[in-house]
């Protein structure tokens, strides 16, 4: 019997670097960030950010050890990026606070983001990778602080759009599939 080849996609990492230009304006390389969380989700972004050029990461993780993991990562494969584990000093202006936890999912979730360590008003943008509700507490106080938001529709609509075009082979309808998850999310 002859094996079966398949081919695995993630189509998070193309997502959400497209989401953060569209929705945030925030270009990747040369960015400042501090990514909140280093499991599936974080590692991606964590990866895909050094990949575009990203300055400096921060990585803070509940788990030390799976940030450092991720550190290690990108040491190895963009030695050109500045990567460190924990929350960067209270002094330092960061482009970007992505969360890639699931902290958010539920109204009752305290805020990824540890204020005691690192105000939100130290960031010019903050995404959050969750997308229901549509304003997370880490979203809130973001916007109280002007800070530029954007939660994790547009990461989801491209990761759709992505999978669809995998599947298909041909280019997906994405203003119609906003449209659609627009609808679905009630917005």
């Amino acid at each position: 019997m002859q094996g079966v080849r398949t081919r695995g996609y993630n189509t998070d990492a193309d997502a959400i670097v497209r989401s953060l230009r569209e929705d945030l304006n925030c270009e990747p390389r040369g960015a400042d960030i501090l990514l909140l969380g280093a499991g599936g989700a974080g590692r991606v972004a964590a990866l895909k950010l050094a990949a575009e050029g990203a300055r400096r990461l921060w990585l803070v993780n509940r788990t030390e050890s799976k940030a450092e993991k991720v550190a290690e990562e990108i040491r190895g494969a963009h030695p050109g990026v500045e990567v460190a584990l924990g929350y960067p000093t209270t002094d330092t202006r960061l482009d970007l606070i992505l969360n890639a936890t699931s902290l958010g999912l539920r109204t009752d979730d305290p805020s990824p983001l540890d204020e005691a360590r690192f105000a939100v008003d130290g960031a010019k943008a903050v995404y959050d990778m969750v997308y229901r509700p549509e304003r997370t507490k880490l979203l809130q106080t973001a916007q109280r602080a002007d800070c530029r938001v954007a939660d994790g529709t547009g990461m989801l609509l491209w990761q759709g759009v992505k999978a669809l075009e995998i599947w298909c082979g041909q280019t997906a309808p994405a203003g119609a599939m906003r449209d659609a998850l627009n609808e679905h999310l009630n917005r």
